[in-house]
């Protein structure tokens, strides 16, 4: 990138992190990765280690502390990917996800601000639109109402942002990524499938009544247009923009199934709906149909490689395959 000579990661060893770490690897960059590997995993960094280009700290960002602060020192970008991921756990203890997004994301820009850091991209998500009335769903839709902690967090994230941009100058890009899958993924539903179907191939319990119907993307294409943004945002005038980072179709949960059976190889299974909401949701706060207008950011010139289905098909191949 240039100009540019080093780059922050908040997050870096986590999923989405790590794919970003790859592909920043090629650019000629300073590369810091800070990370309490609460969700992230140092296996995930592993081709970095000890290259000159890369450090890592491992440090908690619920703590403003000299420690992971110094790592912003002289920093051109962060990336703020460091969450808990889990929407889940914001139903059980909401209180986890105040502090893991909140008041990590206040930290971080805090030490952004010390720092006379530039640039600040961050990984919101598409809970902030809730149960929307519009779908596909622009990134100008309102009112934003958000139906789960997670995705109030993540939308109180990107206020706070936006107040930092206006009050000392951060030029901020926020990205509203779907649903994103692929390997090094720690969580989700193709992954609660393949360890199911592991432990019992003749029948599978699904969340919900298989109805839900969501946009799915590759990380390989959710990294190709983080850092295709970034730089399109760079060349702009603009002070802070919000993107949806997804795809042009959804796919329902039932045949999320039926891909992994396929894939595994696996006779007839018997499918066991387990409702968590009387309306047929996985559990409280899971938005039911979520599809991303993504017609911004194919109006910048990029397109996913991969539709919903595809995205899927190939994430469950490289998880079978890794596990093999």
């Amino acid at each position: 990138m240039e100009n540019f000579s080093k780059i922050v990661v908040t997050g870096g060893a986590g999923f989405i992190g790590s794919h970003l770490v790859d592909k920043l690897s090629n650019e000629e960059l300073s590369i810091v990765v800070i990370d309490n590997l609460s969700a992230g995993f140092m296996e995930n960094l592993k081709k970095h280690i000890g290259k000159p280009y890369f450090s890592f700290i491992k440090s908690d960002l619920k703590q403003l502390d000299d420690m992971w602060m110094e790592g912003f020192n002289n920093a051109d970008v962060v990336y703020h990917l460091a969450a808990n991921p889990e929407v889940k756990v914001s139903v059980i203890n909401p209180k986890i996800h105040f502090n893991e997004n909140v008041v990590t994301t206040f930290n971080v820009l805090e030490a952004c601000r010390k720092n006379d850091i530039k640039y600040l991209v961050f990984a919101s998500s598409s809970t902030v639109y809730g149960d929307a009335q519009k779908i596909p769903t622009p990134e100008d839709y309102y009112p934003l109402e958000p139906i789960s902690v997670y995705g109030a967090c993540k939308l109180a994230c990107e206020n706070l942002i936006l107040a930092y941009s206006k009050l000392y100058g951060i030029r901020a890009l926020i990205l509203r990524y779907a649903n994103i899958i692929g390997p090094r993924s720690g969580h989700g539903v193709i992954i609660d499938f393949i360890n199911k179907l592991r432990n019992n191939p003749r029948e599978l319990e699904i969340l919900g009544d298989g109805t839900q119907r969501k946009s799915y993307l590759h990380i390989d294409d959710a990294i190709a247009a983080t850092i295709h943004l970034f730089k399109k945002f760079v060349n702009d005038s603009k002070k802070y923009d919000i993107y949806n980072v997804g795809n042009d179709d959804w796919v329902t949960v039932k045949e999320i199934a039926d891909i992994v059976i396929e894939e595994m190889g696996l006779g007839k299974v018997s499918y066991v709906f387990k409702l968590g909401t009387k309306d047929g949701r996985g559990w409280p706060g899971d938005v039911k149909f979520m599809l991303l207008d993504i017609s911004k950011l194919k109006n910048t010139g990029w397109r996913p490689q991969w539709d919903s289905k595809e995205a899927v098909r190939k994430t469950v191949k490289q998880i079978l395959a890794k596990n093999h």
